[in-house]
Order: C-alpha cells, then sequence, then structure tokens
C-alpha cells in the first residue's frame, strides 16, 4: 500500500536531481511513500508514469520461469526508473525500505519532448544511462567470476551510496545475490574473502554498513 504525501497539489514539487534540465517543463510531479517491500509497479503493466526515488531505495527485478529472481537495477535517492521505451513496463519495482518516490505522467513529458529540443534530448539522455547500465550488467554476468561480481558491485554502489567512508547498503545480500546472478552463500563467501584480505571493513551487527580500506586493490578485482 501506498500514502499520497503530498496534500496540496498547490505544492507539487518539479523534477529535481537527474531531471533538473526539465524544470523549465510545466510538469508537476505527485508524491508518494510507499511502505517496505512494497510493489511500486508490475511487469507487464501499462507504463503511465514516470519516477524518480526521493527517499529509501527500490529494486527492479523480473521473475524467471524456474521461480528465480532476476534484479536488473537498484534505484537509489535521486535515481530515474520506469522510463519505457514501450507501452507497458518490463519489470516489476519494489520498495526495498520505506521509499518516498515523486511520478509524473509519462504522457505529459513526451508531450513537451514533442515540442522542446531540451526536454527530448534530456530524455534521451536518461534512455541511454539506462541502456548502459543494462550493457554493463549483461557483462558483468556473462564474463566476470563471482568475486570480479562482488567487486563490480561494491565499486558501483561506492560511486552511489558513500557518505563520511561509510557505504550503507539497503539492499540484503539476498537482493545483492539475484543482482549478480550468484547464491547467497557465494556472495557473503566473496564478502568475507574481502574482509580477511584487509580490503573493506564491517559496521554494526547487520554488516549492511561497508567501509572500503582498499579501494585500489578491490578495482583490480573488476578487471
Amino acid at each position: 500500500m501506498f500514502v499520497n504525501v503530498n496534500a496540496n497539489p498547490a505544492n507539487k514539487p518539479k523534477f529535481a536531481g537527474e531531471l533538473d534540465g526539465l524544470s523549465h517543463a510545466p510538469v508537476v510531479l505527485s508524491e508518494f511513500k510507499y511502505n517496505r517491500g512494497a510493489e511500486i509497479f508490475g511487469e507487464a503493466e501499462p507504463a503511465e508514469y514516470v519516477y524518480q526515488v526521493v527517499e529509501g531505495a527500490v529494486r527492479s527485478y523480473k521473475l524467471l520461469s524456474d521461480g528465480r529472481r532476476q534484479i536488473g537495477a537498484f534505484h537509489l535517492v535521486g535515481d530515474i526508473f520506469g522510463l519505457e521505451n514501450g507501452p507497458t513496463h518490463r519489470f516489476t519495482a519494489e520498495a526495498i525500505v520505506e521509499t518516498t518516490v515523486r511520478l509524473a505522467k509519462r504522457v505529459s513529458l513526451e508531450h513537451f519532448a514533442e515540442t522542446d529540443a531540451l526536454v527530448a534530448r534530456d530524455l534521451l539522455t536518461m534512455t541511454t544511462n539506462n541502456l548502459q547500465h543494462a550493457e554493463n550488467h549483461m557483462l558483468l554476468l556473462g564474463r566476470k567470476t563471482s568475486l570480479e561480481r562482488v567487486a563490480a558491485f561494491l565499486l558501483e554502489m561506492d560511486t552511489r551510496l558513500t557518505a563520511a567512508g561509510v557505504m550503507a547498503l539497503p539492499m540484503s545480500r539476498r537482493d545483492i545475490a539475484d543482482y549478480l546472478g550468484l547464491t547467497l552463500e557465494t556472495v557473503s563467501r566473496a564478502l568475507s574473502c574481502l574482509h580477511e584480505k584487509g580490503i573493506l571493513g564491517f559496521l554494526g551487527q547487520t554488516q549492511r554498513q561497508i567501509v572500503l580500506l582498499d579501494r585500489p586493490q578491490l578495482a583490480k578485482l573488476d578487471l
């Protein structure tokens, strides 16, 4: 379930973060809060909105024919998701933790893109970024060992999450495993190996807060 936290329509915020380039377009956003594990949209549902994470984190995934889950992307604060090149969503999107998102009608963005070259350029840039991430993820799944995959994931999160030297992961190790195409046990062993090598340290009992102690050595594993 979600709760509309945008009580006053007159105060709806415009696009922010990655969508600064669209701020001159008269597009306003609705803002919603999703509980942990709540579905934001489902695979094959009409792609009527484009979303941005305000607080929290979101995972996009597909359920495979054998029941396994493949996570395609993690969307963190400021990230845009749900921007499709077809009429329906290709993935299901869920809130990983308590999450607030902004959403705008896709048809409104497409309308302004038809008449405003800057809006069209910004939408193309976002689409290209999503494609680049998908290509990188495909190479990660197809060409890297388990330790290299975990190293690549940590380096990706390091650029997106680290504050004051600490990487606070909102996702569980099960999420990481489903993102990297590995088992939970394999991810745990890889993290333990990196810890034993002095490449990273853990904070807290859940071990979701990670300190990277040797980034150059970690980068050598992501070749």
